[in-house]
């Protein structure tokens, strides 16, 4: 089997386009050395797979007939990619949810109103004329 049909039916890739896009861009190897996308992919080939920034490294056990289902895909390949790989991808998920949890959607009307209120005025530079004109007169007579 091909190796840009054998990524997409284990679910590596969403489309074989998008493996075959990858392919080109050396982003997935045999061993050492990239492959283009007719390399054929045989049973015990380790294959190298930069996704997400992230380096995979999955052994192929068996060639499926066809696409298959996402509980399958441990009959066909074992992951071996090492697990600092993954805490890198946690650390980076919980980066991204500093701000708000996932599935709570963008901020309401009263969030923004609320985040608003929490940044203090005087950093906003939001000052009267009077306090302009009493903030010279102190600098003028410190400096007398």
């Amino acid at each position: 089997m091909r190796i840009d049909k054998f990524l997409w039916s284990v679910r590596f890739y969403k489309t074989r386009t998008i493996a075959t896009e990858e392919i080109k861009k050396n982003r997935v190897s045999i061993g050492e050395k990239p492959v283009k996308s007719s390399k054929e992919v045989k049973a015990g080939d380790v294959i190298k797979i930069r996704k997400n920034q992230i380096d995979y490294k999955i052994k192929v056990t068996d060639i499926p007939k066809s696409r298959v289902g996402a509980k399958l895909v441990a009959l066909y390949v074992i992951d071996m990619t090492e697990k600092e790989q993954y805490e890198i991808l946690k650390m980076r998920k919980s980066s991204q949810d500093y701000y708000r949890q996932k599935g709570i959607g963008r901020p309401t009307k009263k969030d923004r109103r609320d985040m608003d209120d929490y940044v203090v005025d005087d950093a906003s530079g939001d000052m009267e004329n009077d306090d302009w004109d009493a903030f010279f007169k102190e600098n003028k007579d410190e400096e007398n």
